[in-house]
């Protein structure tokens, strides 16, 4: 493996029944970088990360994580991978019974060994860098706006210091102002904490903004990578589609 490279992904395949959704990906993501994969829905990139985070197991192929193999890892190793990981999930995913700072300091209560004191003051803490107030953190996530919870949610993704973050759709449900404040907090919080992030999205706008490198998943394979201004001009059929939304092209979309 690479020293420059914090993930390392080969020859990956897994299949459910006879669909195939991942089919022989070769992925590198270097430390400190921030890639984002883009594809329509249903192309794999959900799959793709639970996969490099030891959920789902894999038909064949490799995913080095800091040189360390990934796929069959029991549950010990399954838990010392997580708590090197955070996670914004597509739907914010905040637990409705706890109130937000409990929310935030999850990871911190139930893992790192905190006390609910020192976890609330971390909470606020995290809070304010994701630009909420401290009268928020003990709220219930049902009184916060959809924005509010995205921040709650991204707060709580970096709550623990995490080497590596994945962001799941972080824009959706959000107008474009508010997606725009998401993708600058997005881009604070990993190059604060010097991390490396893996974003999955169809928001051109949001993987413009956030990209240091971009890769294309279509049909279980990466079709095409490079960065930002190479996307922009590149031909590859598949993303000049993509990109440009256009119905036309090798994309056929399964009505």
């Amino acid at each position: 493996m690479s020293e420059e490279n914090k993930i390392e992904i080969r020859n990956l395949h897994k299949s459910f029944g006879k669909k195939i959704v991942l089919d022989g990906i070769d992925l590198d993501i270097r430390k400190g970088e921030s890639l984002v994969v883009i594809g329509g829905s249903g192309t794999g990139k959900s799959v793709l990360i639970k996969c490099i985070q030891g959920l789902l197991r894999p038909e064949e192929g490799s995913i080095l994580v800091d040189g360390e193999e990934v796929v069959g890892i029991d549950e010990e190793q399954k838990e010392k991978l997580h708590s090197k990981m955070g996670m914004l999930f597509q739907g914010g995913a905040l637990f409705d019974s706890l109130s937000v700072w409990e929310n935030v300091a999850f990871d911190l209560l139930e893992n790192k060994g905190y006390d609910k004191r020192s976890a609330k003051n971390e909470a606020i803490r995290v809070l304010r860098q994701v630009g909420l107030a401290p009268d928020v953190a003990d709220l219930s996530p049902s009184e916060l706006s959809g924005g509010m919870q995205k921040r709650v949610g991204l707060a709580r993704a970096i709550a623990s210091k995490p080497e590596i973050i994945f962001f799941d759709e972080p824009t959706t449900g959000l107008d474009p102002i508010m997606s725009d404040v998401i993708n600058d907090l997005i881009i604070e919080s990993v190059k604060g904490l010097g991390a490396t992030a893996l974003t999955i999205t169809h928001d051109m706008a949001s993987a413009r903004k956030i990209a240091d490198r971009v890769a294309m998943l279509y049909k279980g394979k990466i079709v095409w990578q490079g960065t930002v201004k190479e996307m922009d001009k590149t031909t590859n059929e598949y993303v000049v589609q993509f990109i440009n939304g256009s119905s036309q092209g090798p994309i056929k979309v399964e009505v």
